[in-house]
């Protein structure tokens, strides 16, 4: 089938399997590897982006599915100019990463949340991302992250 989708400001048009993950169309017909595999299952959040502004997980969506959405992936957090979004920047300067595996679905979940709530208390934080799994981190740091962002610091 041909799918039409905008990733991260530009039309995508390609031909998919009616039964091709939306994360492996994005990865391999698009060219996109920021958007992570992990489970699957949807358990994990690694593949977590954003669709007509709202977070998914995108190994629960066909490509077919999402015909015609806008898509934010990880690579189009950042300006044009390579200036990190904020919440990239927090997440650096806070140390919310050691392998990097869940970051990107860290934070666009993380974008979200705060797109939500601007001001949200540490279990609010810690709530919020529950979806979202990191094996390396114990998540003090990410959370630390997500908290700096919504102060703008």
């Amino acid at each position: 089938m041909q799918v039409g989708m905008t990733v991260n400001g530009e039309a995508h048009e390609a031909d998919a399997e009616p039964r091709t993950l939306l994360v492996h169309h994005i990865r391999e017909a698009v060219g996109l590897t920021g958007t992570n595999i992990g489970c699957d299952t949807s358990s994990c959040g690694a593949c977590t982006i954003h669709i007509d502004g709202e977070p998914v997980k995108s190994c629960t969506m066909l490509a077919v599915q999402a015909n015609g959405a806008d898509i934010t992936t990880i690579e189009g957090m950042a300006a044009d100019d390579g200036t990190l979004h904020p919440m990239q920047q927090a997440f650096m300067e806070n140390h919310g990463l050691q392998c990097g595996y869940c970051t990107p679905g860290m934070v666009m979940a993380a974008t979200s949340l705060l797109q939500e709530n601007p001001s949200p208390t540490e279990a609010e934080v810690r709530q919020g991302l529950e979806g979202n799994l990191c094996r390396c981190t114990g998540y003090h740091n990410i959370v630390k992250a997500v908290l700096a962002a919504a102060e703008g610091e």
